[in-house]
């Protein structure tokens, strides 16, 4: 059953879950682990990050340098099969623009559909480390919208070089992210509506928040998407903060505002465990709040706090 089908099933707000794959070299177990807690709330469906290669250098003899790329996260779509065969669940790997070519997409594309996994979350990707701005790969897409155009291809049995294959019978389905506080490339928030509304009609089925930690600002941003036209579900998407250095961390790197409320609590903590306790606290107040005000599902960004969301799970499911 597909993200949309699962939702729209739902009598109650859903629950969904993002895994990040595990380091190179590191084993699935603890996957597993992190996947075995939660079960019991049954998830509706389950994300798996995906991450682009990074250039290293390695110094030669001579002083010379060989440029070679590096993934420390392989792994997505063998991931998204290994928890879909082991569990039973609606899997959701993330296909992105960053570091990939049309024909590495569709490469995965096959895979994926090989393995019977037709539930995919579509996104530009973050830039490389070393750029300053975002630049596709030769031959890659610039815009998720591009990757969504490439999607409805592949479904309608058209390869990128124009040759035909037999029409899957088991079309792709796929979401997209949004932004309550803007993208940070966005120059401001009408463009952000503009062309997530230009997602939902290449075909996008719902979309998923950035993490926020202010509910008002995703009540405004559904409010501001519905009177522009945009009709799909919107996903509010959360993460419990767990350590006092998060505060800072994560407002910066999310580009996201701490409500004057958490912000004036966070001010009195002074310990990780104090941090923590503070976090679930927040999230489970968020969480209900959403649920009053009917949303659809509430996606957890769980990297580095299962314990934190199963103890918010507990409480609110």
């Amino acid at each position: 059953m597909s993200v949309i089908e699962q939702i729209k099933k739902q009598e109650s707000t859903a629950f969904s879950i993002e895994l990040l794959p595990p380091l190179k070299g590191k084993g699935i177990d603890r996957l597993y682990a992190d996947i075995e807690q939660l079960l019991e709330f049954s998830p509706s469906f389950v994300n798996i990050t995906t991450h682009r290669s990074e250039y290293v250098y390695r110094e030669l003899e001579g002083g010379l340098f060989e440029r070679r790329r590096l993934y420390s996260r392989p792994g997505t779509v063998a991931v998204a099969a290994a928890i879909q065969n082991k569990y039973a669940l609606t899997m959701v790997p993330h296909v992105i623009c960053s570091g990939s070519t049309r024909e590495s997409t569709e490469y995965e594309l096959l895979d994926l559909q090989f393995l019977g996994i037709t539930d995919l979350l579509v996104l530009r990707g973050d830039k490389a480390k070393d750029q300053s701005v975002f630049t596709p790969e030769a031959g890659g897409h610039a815009h998720a919208i591009d990757l969504q155009r490439q999607i409805n291809d592949f479904n309608e049995g058209i390869f990128v070089d124009g040759s035909e294959m037999i029409k899957t019978k088991t079309p792709f389905h796929y979401g997209v992210a949004c932004y309550p506080e803007k993208h940070e490339e966005a120059p401001n928030m009408e463009s952000d509506l503009y062309w997530l509304k230009q997602k939902q009609e290449a075909g996008a089925e719902y979309a998923v928040t950035q993490l926020f930690y202010d509910n008002e600002k995703y009540f405004s941003f559904v409010k501001r998407a519905r009177e522009v036209g945009i009709t799909i579900p919107i996903i509010p998407g959360l993460k419990p903060f767990k350590k006092l250095s998060q505060l800072t961390v994560i407002p910066k790197t999310f580009k996201v505002d701490l409500p004057p409320a958490l912000a004036s609590e966070a001010q009195k903590l002074k310990t990780d465990a104090e941090a923590k306790a503070l976090g679930i606290e927040w999230c489970i107040s968020q969480c209900k709040e959403l649920i009053a005000h009917g949303a659809p599902c509430l996606h957890f960004y769980t990297i580095g706090a299962v314990d934190s969301v199963r103890a918010i799970a507990e409480k609110v499911y």
